[in-house]
């Protein structure tokens, strides 16, 4: 009866990445001053304590540790073995640790403001997917032993959310190709549409998220902000769709690259206004005499908003299109002032 349970539960074990499992002991064992027992990361570390016996039946455990062991070292990671005082020789009481000091990246590395982004993107996605949860699982588990984790773990990534709360669904359908369901509110519409697409590509633009997707109604490809997806994200029961074909991302992002450059506007900014040190920062040509600065943009409605919430710092001279756009908002905002004022 035992064996067919132990059977049945092996079976039903979630199959874990060896990247993930590698992933989490190096978080674990940065987790730590004093380092880990073998016991308590495989009891804790996720990848090993899925299939881990408290009865001590953990042989295959142990040699898939002592391959991990190896694999972590070959990649650079200075992964540290600490004899107990206590009891020397005993292979039980060995300690596992990871120096953090000697994990840092070296004083001479420096990355560009290009490559800091790249690296916070990835922190951003990575905080709101699985691994945080996994991750906060096995601290709780180590403090549950009495070991106090190394405060803050997560310091490793820079501390970004998606704020989009379409994000993560999203990428589980696309992940899975599953179509999905959700509102959506286009520029100039007074209410939402309801949109079944099937996600081929998530790619961040201008730091926005957006959406590459077969529209099903539409029998086409659109492309949509994240952030003008209203409500839920709902998965269409029993669909289905074909992979995305490669590459699909790099030519979304060359796109909407292509569409950015292909936008340009004209604006006259108020010298030492918080407009011209942010704008100015984005500006490909400069009239510092004139006060003028050029941009590229690539949706005019996400510009206006912007350019909008300068108030009387920004002035668009061109295109007709975005001045209008921008004026349009001003005016929206200075109506609803006036009639919030007469209410009282």
């Amino acid at each position: 009866m035992i064996a067919d349970v132990a059977v049945q539960r092996g079976k039903g074990e979630p199959r874990i990445a060896v990247e993930d499992r590698l992933f989490s002991l190096v978080l674990a064992l940065l987790a730590t001053e004093t380092g880990l027992l073998k016991a308590e990361i495989l009891s804790t570390v996720r990848g090993y304590a899925e299939r881990y016996d408290p009865s001590g039946a953990n042989a295959n455990l142990e040699r898939q540790f002592e391959r991990d062991k190896d694999d972590i070292r070959e990649l650079g990671i200075p992964l540290e073995t600490v004899e107990s005082p206590d009891r020397p020789g005993d292979n039980q009481s060995l300690r596992y640790r990871i120096p953090k000091g000697e994990y840092d990246l070296p004083v001479d590395v420096r990355f560009t403001p290009d490559e800091l982004a790249l690296l916070g993107l990835a922190a951003e996605v990575w905080r709101e997917a699985s691994l945080s949860a996994d991750s906060q699982r096995a601290l709780t588990k180590l403090r549950s032993l009495g070991i106090e984790p190394r405060e803050p773990v997560i310091g490793y990534a820079p501390r970004l959310r998606v704020r989009d709360a379409a994000f993560e669904p999203i990428r589980q359908a696309l992940d899975r190709r599953q179509t999905v369901r959700f509102r959506y509110i286009k520029p100039g519409e007074q209410s939402p549409r309801v949109r079944t697409v099937n996600p081929l590509a998530v790619v961040l633009h201008e730091g926005r998220w957006h959406l590459h997707a077969f529209d099903v109604e539409a029998k086409g490809s659109r492309t949509f902000l994240l952030s003008r997806i209203v409500g839920g994200v709902e998965v269409v029961p029993g669909s289905t769709f074909a992979a995305p074909p490669p590459g699909i991302q790099d030519r979304v992002l060359a796109d909407l690259h292509e569409l950015f450059l292909a936008n340009s506007a004209d604006l006259a900014v108020t010298a030492g206004s918080d407009a011209e040190v942010r704008l100015g920062k984005r500006a490909v040509l400069a009239d510092d005499d004139a006060g003028v600065i050029r941009l590229h943009y690539t949706d005019v409605a996400v510009f206006a908003d912007e350019l909008a919430s300068y108030g009387p710092e920004v002035r668009v001279i061109a295109p007709a299109s975005l001045r209008d756009a921008v004026r349009e908002r001003l005016a929206s905002v200075a109506a609803a002032h006036r009639g919030a004022g007469g209410g009282d």
